[in-house]
């Protein structure tokens, strides 16, 4: 058997070794799964497997296991590969059955098509980038936690050139999906976006195109602008249904690097152009679905695990999983001192700091019908609009979440960005907008940068994108000639002067206590007085309190319902069913905020109090504000 680290070197060693010993068994594709998932499990071995994320492609070595953590951007048409295929030696003149599973290049001899070996095997491919958004302590965390050790691996490049060009041709080496019946099939009613064609992998776009073609084939289709990182064509091999898209995936796979794809895909794209009638692909779509795989490398699934979050200082993907006992115990201490920092932070207004808290622990934890249970978008109004004030807090808050992102709603951004994402039926793919982003990720929408002005067509969708996304937590791809609904769990935080033109769950207007002579540096100096350390126990502390399991005993759930009746018995309109639903949110959250997964009267009768206090602040500045709604 392999040694210790024969199977990250050199993994479709042990592919076609479980392959031979096979004699023709299907058994044997179970056993290559099996095997690498207990490899993995075993000390840590996980954290040897080279990340995409982490270390430079040039520095991997091509056919080893890798690891990408990552959240699917598109799902594609399945496409077809020869499992299994015989070869020809010209010289010996003897045959030799193959596996073509975990590749995209066939290998050894002349092909022979027409063997009664040949097996024809499904796959689905996956176009993956970085999770949106993941802060820069997330990444460097970790990285730090990986122990893979890697140099630059460079001679194999001249030598695969050398065969790419020499033996192409003659022996036909073209990646596994090369008699793919289903290329031309278009998949605008498949639920999950798939959007593109199996030929993914094999077409690298033409650098002499014209500069609109060149542009969108260079385009790696990253959600937010100004992301950074690798984006990768996954291939799946079993229960690709059981993915959808825009999951966070952490996905451990085989390599494929392989110059000879660009050359095959040049070679393509140069025949389509020749003869447009020879393929059922558009140039626009070859160039966009295969990319170089020097910029968009393949990765050949062996195992995937679902990510809930993506926080790297608990140890499992499910924080449920971890033995939190130890942590719970903590969470009310830790919370104290969140709520100390927060305040500082919001210049001495502890209320507006209570639900803060309250908003970061938030999650969609389930829907009734339509309706999603559990959010809590908070709109901080009062936010001064001449000071870089809400750039600090943004700041802040993603120093303490996995993933975030500030959209700064100008005129100009309103009208200008791509918020929704479209389907490109020209290039069978779908186009990326901000707003196609992973769960639990932290929408910080800045209105105080929203000037007068006319919002033109694209403005009103993009607001009325943002309504739905904070009501309904769903956003409506746009299809062109229909809309997909897919919902989403994205916590969204919006800061303003006045009350928000967004719906929101709560408003607390600030009134800082603190006035200090200058904000950024004030501002500047709460952030550095928080020690690493110290923040990461807010960040466990957040994401463990969110994760925590809820439930409300029928004798409490009596109490409240007679507590809404006393309320109602004097002025009917002082506490509607939407009171009533907000306040019930308010006391789940604030119960998980002290790591009681329970409801208990005390913790009622505190949430009773809150809310009194950020609604009679809400009434009184509604009277120095007489305008305002």
């Amino acid at each position: 058997m392999p040694t210790v680290h024969d199977w990250i070197n050199n993994p479709l060693g042990v592919v076609d070794g479980l392959f031979a010993q096979s004699n023709s068994s299907p058994d044997w594709e179970k056993k290559v799964v099996e095997f690498f998932k207990e490899k993995l499990k075993i000390n840590d071995a996980h954290t040897w497997v080279p990340s995409l994320n982490d270390v430079p492609l040039h520095y991997l070595k091509p056919n080893s296991l890798v690891k990408f953590r990552c959240m699917v951007q598109d799902m594609f048409d399945p496409e077809f590969f020869m499992g299994v295929y015989e070869t020809n030696d010209p010289t010996s003149n003897s045959k030799q059955v193959k596996c073509g599973k975990y590749k995209d290049i066939t290998e050894g001899g002349q092909v022979d098509f027409n063997s009664r070996n040949t097996v024809t095997s499904e796959r689905q491919t996956f176009y993956c980038v970085p999770i949106p958004g993941e802060s820069q302590w997330a990444k460097e965390s970790y990285a730090g936690t990986n122990q893979a050790r890697v140099v630059p691996s460079t001679s194999f490049v001249p030598n695969r050139h050398k065969r790419s060009y020499e033996e192409d041709n003659e022996m036909d080496t073209q990646p596994q999906q090369m008699k793919d019946v289903s290329q031309g099939a278009q998949s605008s009613t498949e639920s999950h976006g798939n959007t593109e064609s199996k030929r993914q992998e094999t077409e690298a776009p033409s650098h002499d195109s014209s500069q609109s073609h060149c542009t969108s084939s260079l385009d790696l289709n990253f959600p937010l602008p100004g992301e950074k990182g690798p984006a990768c064509l996954v291939k799946v091999y079993e229960d690709w249904d059981s993915f959808k898209l825009n999951d966070m995936l952490e996905v451990f796979g085989i390599l494929s690097v392989d110059p000879a794809l660009s050359v095959i895909a040049d070679e393509r794209e140069a025949s389509s152009l020749l003869d447009p009638t020879e393929g059922m692909e558009t140039v626009e779509e070859q160039r966009v679905h295969s990319p170089p795989a020097s910029l968009v490398p393949r990765l050949h699934m062996l195992y995937a695990q679902s990510l809930v979050h993506n926080n790297p200082l608990l140890l499992s993907s499910a924080p449920e999983n971890n033995d939190l006992s130890g942590a719970l115990g903590e969470l009310a201490s830790v919370r104290a001192e969140l709520l100390t920092y927060l305040t500082h932070v919001l210049m001495g207004d502890s209320l507006a700091a209570e639900y803060l808290i309250l908003h970061l622990i938030s999650n969609v934890y389930s829907r009734r019908d339509v309706l999603p249970l559990g959010k809590f978008t908070l709109n901080l109004s009062g936010c001064p609009h001449s000071s870089p004030y809400t750039e600090h807090l943004y700041k802040v808050i993603q120093q303490l979440v996995p993933s975030s992102y500030r959209l700064c709603m100008s005129l100009h951004n309103m009208n200008n960005q791509r918020m929704v994402p479209r389907k490109d039926y020209t290039a069978n793919r779908l186009v990326s907008g901000t707003l196609q982003l992973a769960n639990n990720t932290s929408l910080f929408l800045d209105e105080t940068q929203l000037e007068q002005g006319q919002l033109d067509a694209t403005g009103v969708r993009n607001i009325t994108a943002l309504g739905n996304l904070i009501s309904w937590q769903k956003v409506d791809y746009d299809f062109n000639y229909h809309q997909m609904e897919f919902p989403c769990n994205i916590n969204v935080l919006i800061t303003s002067e006045g009350r928000s033109l967004l719906p929101s769950d709560s408003q607390v207007h600030l009134r800082p206590t603190l006035n200090p002579p200058n904000l950024e540096e004030y501002l500047s100096a709460v952030q550095v007085a928080q020690a690493p350390s110290q923040l990461n126990k807010y960040r466990i502390y957040l994401s463990v309190a969110r994760a925590l399991n809820y439930t409300i005993s029928d004798e409490i759930t009596k109490a409240v319902e007679e507590d809404f009746v006393e309320m109602r018995k004097d002025d009917p309109q002082s506490m509607s069913a939407e009171d009533l639903h907000r306040l019930l949110v308010v006391a789940r959250l604030l119960s998980l905020s002290h790591g009681q997964n329970t409801l208990s009267r005390d913790g009622w009768m505190k949430a009773k109090q809150l809310e009194a206090l950020r609604i009679s602040r809400t009434q009184q500045q509604k009277c120095v504000n007489g305008n305002e709604p």
